[in-house]
C-alpha cells in the first residue's frame, strides 16, 4: 500500500512521495506534504522556467528565484509561467 498525504496543493489525501526530494528541513517538508502528482507537475514546470528565462543554476539568485516559485507553486499561490505560454488545454 502506498503512502497518502494531505497535499497542500490539491487540499485532498493523495500518494505521497517514496522520499524526500533532497536533505534538509525543507526536503522533509515536502515529503509530508506533497503529493507526487503536484511535484511531478512542479518538475515539468521547473524545467519550463530554467529553459524559457534562460535561468542558470550556477547563479545564487537564479537559485533563490526557483525556491520561492517551487514554494509558491506547491502551496498552491499564483506563481510565475514563461513570457508567452499558453496551457495545452487553452490553445
Amino acid at each position: 500500500m502506498s503512502r497518502t498525504v494531505f497535499c497542500r496543493k490539491y487540499q485532498e489525501e493523495l500518494e505521497g512521495l517514496d522520499a524526500p526530494p533532497f536533505p534538509g528541513p525543507k526536503g522533509v517538508d515536502i515529503f509530508e506534504h506533497v503529493s507526487k502528482k503536484a511535484w511531478k507537475e512542479w518538475m515539468s514546470h521547473q524545467t519550463m522556467l530554467i529553459n524559457e528565462k534562460h535561468l542558470n543554476m550556477m547563479e545564487p539568485s537564479s537559485r533563490a528565484y526557483l525556491s520561492e516559485q517551487m514554494m509558491k507553486f506547491l502551496s498552491g499561490e499564483e506563481y510565475d509561467a514563461a513570457d508567452g505560454y499558453v496551457p495545452p488545454e487553452q490553445q
